[in-house]
């Protein structure tokens, strides 16, 4: 998925998401400070998504509803998102991966029937993802809480993606640990 980069780490009693603000078409920047990343569940989940903004907002209002089916199940909802996702005709044409999180767990899903948790608390997605995932990695065993890993990592990935800049917009929550 190109055009952005979306970073999770949960680290210290917090879960935090972040994301830039690029959306690229093809090779022009079409706008510079979209909000990816966005708080839903009436606060209690926050999420980011990489790929085209129609779809992820389509599968943002989809997984809000799933949350109001089964509430405080947020693993549950995100797999009942994803069936519907592979199954549906419309859905499955979505081009969109989300990162989600609430105080229990974070996840990533995706149209190919991901619901996968990170291994050690950190996962990203688009273009400048894996960038920033090795940033991350690398700054999460330091003194850094998770905000300031976010914001360093985006940093770095933005340096050297071009489909990533520094605007970013950042949702945290406290966790149950």
């Amino acid at each position: 998925m190109h055009a952005t980069t979306i970073l999770m780490v949960r680290k210290g009693g917090r879960v935090v998401i972040g994301g830039d603000g690029q959306v690229s078409l093809g090779q022009t920047i079409v706008k510079g400070n979209a909000r990816k990343v966005r708080r839903l569940a009436k606060g209690s989940v926050i999420g980011g998504f990489a790929g085209a903004t129609a779809d992820a907002f389509t599968l943002f209002e989809r997984l809000e509803a799933k949350l109001e089916q089964y509430p405080g199940q947020l693993t549950r909802a995100c797999v009942e998102l994803t069936k519907d996702w592979r199954t549906d005709r419309y859905l499955r044409r979505l081009e969109a991966m989300m990162l989600v999180a609430d105080k229990d767990v974070s996840l990533l899903l995706s149209g190919a029937g991901d619901v996968l948790e990170p291994e050690g608390g950190v996962m990203a997605i688009g273009s400048g993802g894996n960038y920033a995932l090795a940033a991350a990695r690398a700054l999460e065993d330091g003194e850094h809480d998770a905000e300031a890993i976010v914001r360093r990592a985006l940093g770095i990935a933005a340096e050297i993606c071009v489909y990533t800049n520094g605007n970013l917009v950042i949702e945290q929550l406290d966790t149950a640990e």
